[in-house]
């Protein structure tokens, strides 16, 4: 896998670099500033990248905008947030502009080096990785009503914005498979998405959980 850094701290971005390289992962930039970044991922094409949000000059939100900039003019590249931040507004537009390909985790929460990798190669393949703490926040802010969802169908549809599989939603909640499927189906129902391509319900499911404006 090809990855590029985005992160101002250089301890941090030597930190990642030597994480990926031993395992097994080719780091093909690694910057300190986002422009720099920017013309990396144009030259470079990795196949994700690992942006934080406050980047020079300013320190405000550089890193996140650079994201935003990699998914619109490369949709084929994934892009994982890592940051001490939850910058709602453009946390919000990243996940709603793409529906995959997209993660946002925080620095102080990552619990170990096994559930970051596997969560940047999640967002690699195509999948997303969100913070529970990001969900949390995002969802503090929405607008838009969860209808008739029960507690417990909110609580799975949480673990889905989490990026988590129904078999991971089955283990986190210490129920059967067959238990989160009626659930998610009910998800589907109460939310108004169509049958159709399932995976794509499932991430209509989750920006609506997220206030993204998508007409809950």
């Amino acid at each position: 896998m090809r990855v590029a850094i985005a992160e101002d701290s250089v301890l941090l971005r030597e930190g990642l670099t030597r994480l990926l390289a031993e395992a097994g992962h080719e780091v093909v930039a690694a910057q300190g500033e986002a422009q720099a970044f920017l013309r990396a991922v144009a030259d470079c094409r990795p196949d994700v990248c690992v942006v934080d949000v406050r980047m020079p000059p300013t320190f405000t939100d550089e890193g996140l905008r650079a994201a935003l900039v990699v998914r619109d003019q490369w949709p084929d590249v994934g892009v994982l947030v890592l940051s001490q931040w939850v910058e709602e507004r453009y946390a919000t537009e990243l996940i709603a502009g793409r529906s995959q390909g997209v993660g946002y985790l925080l620095k102080d929460r990552v619990a170990d080096v096994t559930e970051f990798l596997d969560a940047l190669t999640r967002v690699a393949e195509g999948g997303s990785a969100l913070d529970p703490e990001v969900v949390a926040q995002l969802l503090a802010r929405s607008r838009h009503p969860l209808g008739d969802l029960t507690p417990r169908e909110r609580e799975v549809l949480a673990l889905m914005a989490e990026g988590r599989s129904n078999s991971g939603i089955a283990q986190a909640l210490v129920v059967g498979g067959g238990a989160v499927e009626k659930h998610i189906n009910n998800i589907f129902t109460k939310l108004g998405l169509e049958p159709g391509e399932r995976d794509h319900r499932r991430v209509l499911a989750v920006l609506r959980y997220l206030g993204t404006g998508t007409g809950v």
